[in-house]
């Protein structure tokens, strides 16, 4: 029983950090209809640009989050820009191609700046807490605290926010949308920038809490995806419920099998889910 909750507690954690990545690209694919794979080297980018405020000014980790989320939400607007806006009409499976090499583009940058192996945030001992019979890092409550605090602040964005009620108008109907009047273009920008913010968030999160290496955003995509579809596409809700579904799920599995096949249960879950409610837990864009 104690091996159990401490495995949730590890699941929520993982849960937590899948859910902001979810809900990037389950915002992403509800505005612009097309899935992004490149949104884990997104997280990874974020997460290296922390890195990169850390060791230039020695500053703590969540000091640098912020500047780390700047900079990846200008460059997920960017590429939007450079890339994506120019071939947004044409089929989708060019969209799809064309972020497989985005993905390759930033994930070759990471490797000619940073290198190919792995790095941390802190170096030494992390002495953890123990709470009766079960262990926590003092790191664990930081992430579970600001990956909370984030899905807060979207949640009121998308509620009160004219922006934000613009972004659900179009990922519920975007022909609706349009004829009203809302400004697809703007939309557009700030969809790029929530999910790039919210994917480096979760690199961070994810590096505070194992560490750094160039597939990392690559290896977390699978399960990304996996929260996106469970909690139904197009849907943030959705996307924070299947994070911790998918999350729970990866860390309970290793009391009956390796740990090295926790992306296989993550791929299950999608497949079973596509299978018997391909609209998710709730109903997301078609």
């Amino acid at each position: 029983m104690v091996e159990f909750i401490q495995l949730l507690i590890n699941g929520i954690l993982l849960g937590s950090i899948l859910a902001l990545g979810a809900i990037g690209a389950t915002m992403i694919f509800g505005v612009l209809r097309f899935a992004h794979f490149a949104h884990g080297d997104l997280m990874a980018v974020g997460a290296y640009f922390a890195l990169a405020v850390v060791t230039i000014f020695n500053l703590p980790v969540l000091v640098a989050l912020p500047v780390a989320m700047v900079l990846t939400a200008a460059l997920a607007v960017g590429i939007d820009q450079v890339v994506y806006r120019r071939i947004r009409r044409v089929q989708p499976v060019i969209l799809l191609i064309s972020s497989f090499a985005t993905a390759l583009i930033l994930r070759s940058l990471i490797q000619m700046i940073w290198g190919s192996s792995n790095q941390v945030y802190a170096t030494g001992i992390q002495m953890p807490w123990r709470l009766g019979p079960f262990v926590l890092k003092p790191d664990h409550l930081l992430i579970f605290a600001a990956a909370t605090g984030l899905v807060v602040l979207v949640h009121v964005f998308l509620t009160r926010s004219r922006m934000g009620k613009a972004m659900r108008a179009m990922s519920d109907n975007m022909n609706l949308a349009l004829i009203t009047g809302i400004p697809a273009n703007r939309v557009i920008m700030w969809t790029w920038a929530i999910g790039g913010a919210l994917a480096a968030a979760a690199g961070v999160f994810l590096g505070m809490d194992t560490r750094l290496h160039p597939v990392m955003g690559w290896t977390l995509l699978l399960p990304i995806f996996a929260a996106t579809i469970l909690g139904g596409i197009g849907r943030p809700y959705g996307a924070i419920l299947g994070g911790l579904v998918i999350g729970c799920a990866m860390e309970l599995s290793t009391l009956i099998i390796p740990g090295s096949y926790k992306p296989a249960v993550a791929f299950a879950i999608m497949v079973v889910t596509l299978i018997f409610r391909p609209q998710g837990i709730i109903k997301g864009a078609a």
